[in-house]
């Protein structure tokens, strides 16, 4: 039986996002287990005891339930370079628990931070973070990542950033790259487009 997995950034005792996680759980569960109870991210992160201060990362792990909720301190990682790689990962609209096939891909970062993943000539995440890229007057991000991520979609419905295909060969059309996730706000990691390798 597949896991699942909401990380959902806790800070100084408030969870972000909670709306969107809570939308993806529920998404997964009508697809998985369309027969039960959906639970309640709210509900069940004010039944327990959680930190008030400082950040942490707070990983849900579920199936037909809520089977586990941990917390772990977080700080932003060192991100300054690249390496563009292909892959075949299927593009996925829940957080599997299982990370194997990210944990390949990121195992031939070689020198780099982390790796820049291409599939079918079109751009998508990094190893665990969305994308989006600056072309000097707008942002935009993959048409088709290989996950859809909460904060993509906040920033998707809130017109921060446009939806396109991005082909590996146009990389030289922008500026910047971004990458975020639920821990990661759009903005706080930004390299050059010469970052990569």
């Amino acid at each position: 039986m597949s896991q699942f997995l909401e990380t959902i950034q806790l800070c100084d005792g408030k969870f972000m996002n909670l709306l969107g996680h809570q939308a993806r759980l529920e998404r997964t569960m009508y697809e998985y287990y369309p027969s039960v109870k959906i639970p309640s991210l709210v509900k069940s992160l004010n039944e327990i005891d959680f930190p008030k201060v400082g950040l942490f990362k707070c990983r849900v792990i579920y199936d037909s339930q809520i089977r586990k909720i941990e917390f772990h301190p977080y700080s932003l990682p060192s991100i300054r370079s690249l390496k563009i790689i292909e892959t075949n990962i299927t593009s996925l609209a829940f957080k599997l628990l299982d990370r194997t096939d990210y944990q390949n891909a990121f195992s031939k970062k070689g020198e780099c931070d982390d790796v820049l993943m291409v599939k079918n000539g079109l751009l998508t995440d990094t190893s665990y973070c969305n994308i989006a890229l600056f072309d000097g007057q707008k942002w935009y991000t993959p048409q088709i990542p290989l996950l859809y991520g909460v904060n993509r979609a906040q920033l998707i419905e809130n017109k921060k950033i446009i939806e396109r295909n991005i082909a590996i060969d146009e990389l030289k059309n922008y500026q910047r790259i971004a990458l975020f996730n639920a821990m990661i706000a759009f903005g706080e990691i930004e390299l050059e487009i010469n970052s990569f390798s």
